[in-house]
């Protein structure tokens, strides 16, 4: 089961330079899946990226590797970044423009996890 980090694990985990991410769900078209999720790192000049992801459902059973499907915008193969002088900036962009969820936060990398339970619905 996943543990969701509370608001001082997040900033923590950012200042240490680690990453978090969120599932933001997907959208069911005619004939194929978008998947949406997001990514909040540190950079190196200490500022904030909000990165946004869409990607193809191209995942079965026997591959469930988000990270490694193809992404809906080519043009943009490591997402849609957004840089922010402050965690709490990043935050808010991302509640409000992706309309993630300050509770809905996880480690980088759980991300499959909630890959994997979207699958099982």
């Amino acid at each position: 089961m996943l543990q969701y980090l509370t608001d001082d694990q997040i900033k923590a985990k950012l200042r240490l330079g680690k990453s978090v991410e969120q599932w933001l769900g997907y959208v069911q078209e005619d004939d194929y899946i978008i998947l949406k999720w997001l990514r909040i790192d540190r950079e190196e000049d200490k500022s904030f990226s909000v990165v946004y992801f869409e990607s193809f459902d191209e995942g079965n059973e026997d591959f469930m590797d988000i990270y490694a499907f193809s992404l809906v915008d080519p043009d943009k193969p490591f997402g849609v970044i957004h840089i922010f002088p402050g965690i709490v900036d990043a935050l808010e962009f991302a509640n409000f423009t992706y309309k993630a969820s300050s509770h809905r936060y996880i480690s980088a990398g759980m991300i499959q996890e909630e890959y994997r339970d979207y699958m099982e619905r």
